[in-house]
């Protein structure tokens, strides 16, 4: 039987609701199975009660939108159904283009995949005007995205197409340096260092070469409870930069609120091989209450490999 379309409105309202039923291999809970605590992480996906779920503000502690594992080669066959490639060149692919036609429309989208998670891209393909980027082939004369809407397409389409998505992992034409992020110790860390020279170039801060990134910019560091998601403010930060030949130095990122949200920044200068990161944070700086995360009354150090 054909696949029924689904009003692209209706896409993410099925994918939040899990689909439905089990796609991609992904199944319900066999009856009979132990009920897991509140919030807990099963193998089957988050299980909460609805009290705890209204209590926690009506998503689970952390909770972000996933899709099910899609097929990347079915998506492949997506995206040139949909005509993707008309608008948006993918290096060492090869689309049915006419002779001598180069897709320069809208933005290159090779090794789009490291550079956005999964949410994003969906929204990208749902919503195009959600988040605009400042730069040649994102927005047009209207203030919209050039990018028209989606045309209605089955769940297992956008799965798919999302999935071939994040398989373009590679660096040609698109190259940054990837955030690193890590658990430890209540803490989830994202640090980014982001050269003054790439600095507005449109789709996040762009640089030009392989390897990680030296000279002068801006050390990020985004910090938040592990557990909530939360960002965590005021909180003492200092990052530790080791570099091979000289003396190792600590700088201190100060709290900061841009685009990209509440953030820990430095202006600072990594040498060719500076090869570790160490950041610590903490104790608080503000008063914790009764309940707040334990981590907040304890310095917490995470090491990040820079190579």
């Amino acid at each position: 039987m054909k696949a029924r379309l689904l009003p692209i409105a209706a896409v993410l309202l099925v994918a939040a609701a899990g689909g439905g039923g089990p796609a991609r291999g992904q199944g319900h809970a066999g009856h009979g199975a132990a009920p897991a605590a509140p919030g807990a992480q099963t193998t089957q996906g988050t299980r909460i009660t609805m009290d705890a779920l209204h209590a926690a503000g009506g998503v689970p502690p952390g909770w972000r939108f996933t899709l099910p594992p899609g097929d990347p080669a079915a998506g492949r066959q997506v995206y040139v159904d949909l005509k993707c490639y008309a608008c948006h060149q993918i290096k060492g692919e090869q689309f049915p283009l006419k002779p001598g036609e180069t897709a320069v429309a809208g933005p290159d989208l090779t090794g789009m995949g490291r550079h956005h998670p999964t949410e994003y891209l969906v929204e990208s393909l749902v919503n195009p005007s959600a988040v605009l980027i400042d730069g040649p082939g994102y927005v047009g004369g209207d203030g919209r995205s050039i990018m028209p809407a989606t045309p209605a397409m089955t769940l297992a389409q956008l799965i798919d197409l999302v999935a071939y998505l994040k398989s373009q992992g590679g660096d040609a034409g698109h190259t940054q340096d990837q955030p690193r992020e890590q658990t430890a110790g209540g803490y989830r860390v994202r640090l980014a260092f982001l050269p003054i020279a790439a600095e507005g170039h449109g789709d996040h801060a762009h640089q030009h070469g392989a390897g990680a990134p030296a000279g002068k910019g801006r050390l990020v560091a985004f910090v938040a409870d592990a557990a909530s998601g939360q960002a965590i403010p005021y909180a003492p930060v200092t990052a530790r930069i080791e570099a091979a030949g000289t003396p190792a130095r600590t700088v201190k990122l100060a709290p900061a609120f841009g685009a990209e949200g509440f953030h820990y920044v430095a202006d600072v200068t990594l040498a060719a091989g500076t090869r570790k990161i160490t950041v610590s944070i903490g104790p608080a700086a503000l008063k914790v209450g009764a309940g707040a995360p334990a981590q907040l009354t304890r310095a917490q150090t995470i090491v990040f490999d820079w190579k």
